[in-house]
């Protein structure tokens, strides 16, 4: 199968603030999609990938952990080294644990990286790629991915979880995006409105 490298929508494309629909087993190309999905987020250096990201609002997103078997923070998670998975139909059941920081960026919006506070633990049901049901527990880093590309698929950007005054320092940074005066090592579709 030859896979294309799709353009990710930036920030301020409405895609991206709309919940999406659920897949069904008759989704035309599916595996071809889901294909090019791994092969964008892997150009542009992503962990995660959802398909409003793509511009389709259709309840699909992927992951792939292992870059952080590397790092020194989170080597040690249970594992991390072989964390790769699609997400179809996913459904958060619980989010649970300490809240904990880190530094998130999002391929949608480029140049931006903030701290975002989320639960150290999700249980997730969804469907995987074969349209077999899961229902797992993630814990840590694994969970912080799932849960910001879930965002994605709920219409959610990890910038409506920051502060009212970090989103006033970061607004020019945004309305950069929305100008389309940003570099990007991917390809990026930019607004017009």
């Amino acid at each position: 199968m030859t896979t294309t490298i799709l353009p990710i929508v930036a920030y301020g494309d409405p895609v991206l603030k709309r919940r999406s629909v659920p897949v069904g087993p008759d989704y035309k190309d599916l595996d071809t999609l889901i294909a090019n999905m791994w092969e964008t987020m892997y150009q542009a250096n992503g962990v995660g990938l959802a398909a409003p990201q793509i511009g389709l609002n259709i309840r699909l997103f992927l992951v792939d952990a292992t870059p952080f078997a590397e790092d020194s923070d989170f080597r040690n998670e249970e594992g991390i080294s072989t964390f790769k998975k699609v997400f179809i139909n996913a459904e958060i059941e619980e989010e649970f644990g300490e809240k904990w920081m880190f530094n998130e960026g999002c391929l949608s919006i480029p140049e931006v990286r903030e701290d975002v506070l989320r639960h150290e633990s999700i249980t997730i049901r969804y469907l995987d790629e074969h349209f077999r049901e899961h229902r797992e527990t993630f814990n840590g880093i694994r969970a912080r991915i799932i849960q910001h590309e879930y965002d994605h698929i709920e219409g959610i950007l990890f910038t409506d979880r920051l502060s009212p005054l970090k989103k006033r320092l970061i607004k020019g940074k945004l309305d950069n995006i929305l100008k389309g005066k940003v570099q990007c090592n991917y390809k990026i579709r930019f607004y017009n409105r």
